[in-house]
């Protein structure tokens, strides 16, 4: 039976989803958990790689069950949760397609950033907001986040991992960008085809500086349109804290 999961985990405790060797990550806590169940190594293929820090809500994986289970999808849920922190929840659990991959399968990617500009950050909001006590000029992040729509090539607003090629495409399609006055801050949202590493933390960052007057709006456009641009001023990433992936969608499948 091939089978996936929709996860939501706190990142704090974590250093990231991708399994690593003698470092505690999300993906490798799931593995456990299956293998405890199964008797069995089993592997998982996430949607995407969550940075150290990074939570999720929608977070998607996939496995093949072995044929010697009789569990049905709906069992796998609390079966996998009495194996996993509290800080690791399987939401749901959906038989698909032998076809479908988490990763390649998925049309689109939706993220939260959270900002705080509360003068003192909530105890509740650490690990879970960027702190902003300095006031930025919400019609500015705004408008610095509209030049982020549509497609754009923006390899000026991501970190490399170290194995990009002459051929790594840096395009992406963002069909939202904007953002949402909650208390004490905002929520900021980004839509997109894929997201390239770290990008919606440098998207994040970039808004800020030019909200808070440190980047000038038409700085900004350049660098999303142009490629070859560069600024006088080095470009902010955000933290990981306020970040979390909040669904991911496909096609004729429910996310």
């Amino acid at each position: 039976m091939h089978l996936k999961l929709t996860i939501a985990y706190d990142g704090a405790p974590f250093c990231g989803w991708q399994i690593q060797p003698e470092l505690d990550t999300v993906q490798a806590r799931i593995e456990q958990a299956l293998a405890d169940i199964a008797k069995a190594p089993i592997r998982i293929h996430g949607a995407g790689r969550t940075d150290a820090g990074v939570h999720a809500l929608g977070q998607v994986a996939h496995f093949q069950a072995p044929d010697h289970l009789t569990l049905n999808p709906f069992n796998w849920v609390p079966a996998l949760n009495t194996k996993l922190p509290p800080s690791i929840r399987i939401i749901a659990c959906d038989e698909v397609p032998a076809d479908f991959h988490a990763r390649y399968s998925a049309t689109a990617k939706t993220y939260t950033y959270h900002l705080s500009l509360a003068p003192i950050l909530p105890p509740f909001l650490a690990t879970r907001a960027w702190h902003l006590p300095r006031q930025l000029n919400p019609d500015d992040l705004g408008e610095a986040l509209s030049h982020y729509l549509g497609s754009h090539d923006f390899r000026t607003l991501c970190s490399n991992r170290g194995n990009e090629t002459a051929e790594t495409d840096y395009v992406r399609h963002l069909t939202r960008a904007d953002l949402q006055h909650i208390p004490e801050g905002y929520l900021l949202t980004f839509t997109g085809n894929g997201f390239l590493y770290k990008m919606v933390r440098f998207l994040t960052g970039a808004a800020v500086q030019t909200a808070q007057g440190y980047l000038l709006q038409d700085d900004l456009y350049n660098l999303v349109n142009d490629p070859t641009f560069t600024t006088k001023r080095s470009l902010l990433c955000a933290p990981p804290d306020g970040l979390s992936l909040l669904e991911v969608n496909y096609d004729n499948l429910a996310s």
